[in-house]
């Protein structure tokens, strides 16, 4: 099973694993959380999220979500990708990580694609009949 490591500013990656066991019943545990304060050391949290990856991978490699791309959780997670089996996506959102967990028995090039496509494909206007409820693939997670 492909690993999922979020790594976000202050409580958001909580926040979305919070929304997954809302939605999914439960959180798996190749679901794990690098949270990211202002006032945190930046080689402090790699050493962490390199500890975090070693957890996660258990094999078929790890996905890194982001929240932000240029920002500090975004330039930890290039930093722990380059060192093995992983595949990093910023801009996350809940579709995308949604289709991740859902997908993530999958192998990791395809878990990332699935992972972008919810991403991308769920950000739509609401008022609009090409909306969220109208666009089953949306909720296909």
């Amino acid at each position: 099973m492909v690993g999922i490591l979020l790594i976000t500013h202050n409580g958001l990656g909580d926040s979305l694993v919070d929304c997954v066991r809302h939605v999914m019943g439960n959180v798996s545990p190749n679901l794990k959380v690098l949270s990211i304060l202002a006032d945190d050391d930046p080689q402090r949290k790699e050493d962490e999220g390199l500890e975090l990856m070693a957890q996660l991978d258990t094999g078929e490699g790890v996905l890194v979500l982001s929240d932000l791309i240029g920002a500090t959780p975004c330039n930890i997670g290039r930093r722990l990708f380059q060192t093995g089996r992983a595949v990093g996506v910023a801009g996350v959102n809940l579709p995308m990580l949604l289709r991740a967990v859902g997908d993530s028995r999958k192998p990791l090039a395809e878990v990332a694609q699935r992972a972008l496509e919810g991403g991308r494909e769920c950000i739509v206007l609401m008022n609009t009949d090409e909306g969220c409820h109208a666009e089953p693939r949306c909720r296909n997670h």
